[in-house]
């Protein structure tokens, strides 16, 4: 018997709700979710007419998608996610419907933002677990997308996704997710991958949802074990943006706007829209230029200052073509500020190397120190590789560890106005602890504007 045979035989949505102590909130989620919890069944038992094997056969479904035993799919189950090591979860599929899409599965534990985490660029080639339950439940709007096009490639979650509820939904989740031609997978243990992830460190992955309904795991596997992962793969040349200008600030923005602006060229290596706004909020006046910009190009538009944004994938790779022109700037002697792609790409430009993390960095209540102050940030961030500190010159100074495990989270150089750190002082989503770092970049610009100025008079 299914949840909604057994909501009929009691007498309806309201009747369940009464007799297990709930709300008809409760009962429409255990029709979404094609289950009804256990503890509740000992007041159904009391329905004439409902029976424990009733009620066993409401988990049976949930229970067979989440903890796989075979290859064939268990009831109800219409996608599937599929790991290297061939093991695989069965589930609900939602969104576009795919060919399978091939990443690095990875966790983030944010509690909100949801669409945020979706279009931030830094989540190119990757599929994102939500430790959060409860994802789709604001919906979607035009404001809270921090690129154009959704980046990750998929989403895996633990509920159903329930119908919007807020008032700045203007489309469902569901929707928006077949508008970017993306799937995500629901009713799968997020818990158990957590631990997977957090025990073996990153997965290669494939989220399959066919629209035939049709699976060859042996043929997914394939694919998911030949896919050769993030490290050594340059994705910026995939989700930077042409050369444009940007002047949006921040929602409810109560700074004065400053009669002088700071001139900065923000370099686009997968850049958030909520950095820019931040740049326009701390005062500065914003010319972007994809992260494939030479020296030559970035000099060519007089920066008072160079911004070097987040992005995905291997900074390595990047670095190719990045660290030169980042070097360029500072033989210019030109004030430099990244963050999170762009502080490994700067710490490599200053001599230093990076790493793959055995497990990233993901969510937006990371406890970062600064070590100059000695404050400690709850920061929002999104990154699996990390500056080596053993790697850096002694002409380059740690500015900022992670409380979690001691990885660098900031660095300055001593002998260029250069800084960075790992984390997102934009947030969006996450807390704004960390916003003093645009005004500290503009500080600097100021400084060196007003020494200019003083030079002159004198001469």
């Amino acid at each position: 018997m299914n949840v909604d045979s057994l909501i009929k035989k009691a007498g309806g949505a309201a009747e369940i709700a009464q007799l297990t102590g709930v709300t008809t909130e409760a009962v429409r989620k255990w029709r979404q979710a094609g289950m009804i919890p256990t503890k509740h069944w000992p007041a159904l038992l009391h329905v004439p007419g409902i029976t424990l094997a009733d009620l066993n056969e409401t988990s049976e479904e949930t229970s067979a998608m989440t903890h796989p035993t075979d290859d064939m799919p268990p009831k109800g189950a219409t996608a599937v996610l599929v790991l290297a090591d061939g093991t695989h979860f069965w589930g609900r599929g939602f969104g576009a419907f795919n060919d399978g899409a091939v990443g690095e599965l990875c966790f983030s534990t944010g509690m909100t933002g949801y669409q945020e985490t979706l279009t931030d660029p830094s989540f190119a080639g990757q599929i994102i677990t939500f430790t959060f339950p409860h994802i789709g439940n604001v919906g979607t709007n035009g404001d809270d997308d921090e690129a154009p096009t959704m980046a990750a490639l998929g989403l895996v979650v633990k509920e159903d996704v329930t119908a919007p509820a807020s008032w700045r939904s203007v489309r469902p989740l569901q929707d928006w997710l077949v508008a970017h031609k993306r799937a995500g997978i629901s009713g799968v243990d997020t818990r158990g991958i957590t631990r997977l992830l957090r025990d073996k460190g990153p997965q290669n992955a494939l989220l399959f949802h066919p629209k035939d309904g049709r699976f060859d795991l042996a043929a997914l596997r394939k694919r998911a074990a030949e896919w050769p992962g993030l490290e050594g793969m340059d994705l910026v040349r995939e989700v930077a943006q042409p050369a444009r200008a940007w002047a949006k600030t921040t929602w409810h923005n109560t700074r004065p706007e400053r009669a002088v602006k700071r001139r900065v060229v923000a370099l686009d290596y997968g850049a958030k829209d909520n950095i820019l706004r931040s740049l326009v909020a701390a005062g500065c006046d914003v010319h972007v230029l994809p992260g494939t910009a030479t020296g030559e190009e970035i000099l060519a538009l007089k920066p008072e200052g160079v911004f070097l944004s987040n992005g995905p994938a291997d900074p390595a790779a990047t670095a190719v073509y990045a660290v030169p022109a980042i070097q360029a700037v500072m033989d210019a002697d030109i004030p430099v500020f990244g963050i999170c792609l762009g502080h490994q790409l700067l710490a490599r430009a200053l001599g230093g190397t990076t790493y793959k993390l055995d497990r990233g960095h993901r969510g937006a209540n990371q406890p970062v120190k600064d070590l100059t102050t000695g404050r400690v940030e709850i920061t929002s961030q999104n990154h699996g590789f990390a500056v080596d500190e053993k790697s850096l010159p002694d002409t380059v100074k740690v500015t900022h560890v992670s409380l979690f495990d001691g990885s660098n989270e900031g660095l300055a150089s001593t002998v260029k106005e250069a800084f960075s750190v790992q984390y997102h002082p934009e947030a969006s989503p996450g807390p704004t602890d960390s916003f003093y770092l645009f005004e500290r970049f503009v500080a600097v610009m100021d400084r060196r504007a007003e020494a200019r100025t003083t030079s002159k008079a004198g001469a």
